[in-house]
């Protein structure tokens, strides 16, 4: 048998729970079973001291104490205070401005002229398709654009800006976190 199935048949022994039977082949097995007389053993103890000592009731005023000790400790105060808008919209304008120029560099990349007035080209598909774009993106070199020593500088930096960015988000989180514990 499992020890969880024997504490239970115990305790019910033990609380006067178990029929007759169930007591009487209980008490052949702490008889002649070593771990039934163990865990018997240990639990009637365990029963005895649940018994024998009384247990202590908070005071009537014990949520009411809590609060005012909580009251005692200085409170954070709200992150408007000490939270700065403006330099969090500058960092976000300057992400911004970063793809607004990384998008126009791309933009400036392309051989507009080679697509215009030829049917296979984007304004073809325009004029074939209606006004989506999407069509002839796959027209488009991209190869040219992401193959450049700089492009690929640039991405890596406002990556690594980006990562940096979040870790002190995440660390000033954590500080936040520990505080209020």
């Amino acid at each position: 048998m499992q020890t969880e199935e024997i504490e239970e048949r115990l305790w019910d022994y033990i609380d006067g729970l178990s029929s007759p039977d169930e007591r009487s082949e209980i008490d052949q097995l702490i008889a002649s079973n070593r771990e039934w007389q163990i865990r018997y053993s240990e639990l009637l103890t365990a029963h005895q001291l649940l018994n024998a000592s009384e247990l202590e009731a908070p005071s009537m005023r014990f949520t009411k104490n809590v609060m005012e000790e909580i009251a005692r400790h200085q409170v954070a105060p709200a992150t408007r205070t000490y939270i700065n808008k403006n330099i969090v919209r500058s960092i976000g304008a300057f992400f911004l401005l970063m793809i607004a120029g990384f998008f126009i560099y791309i933009l400036g990349q392309f051989q507009w002229s080679g697509f215009v007035g030829h049917p296979d080209t984007a304004s073809g598909i325009l004029s074939q398709y209606g006004t989506s774009l999407t069509n002839g993106m796959d027209k488009l070199p991209w190869g040219k654009v992401f193959s450049n020593t700089y492009v690929n500088i640039f991405i890596m930096i406002n990556t690594v800006l980006g990562l940096f960015l979040l870790d002190m988000y995440l660390q000033r989180r954590k500080e936040k976190a520990k505080v209020s514990l």
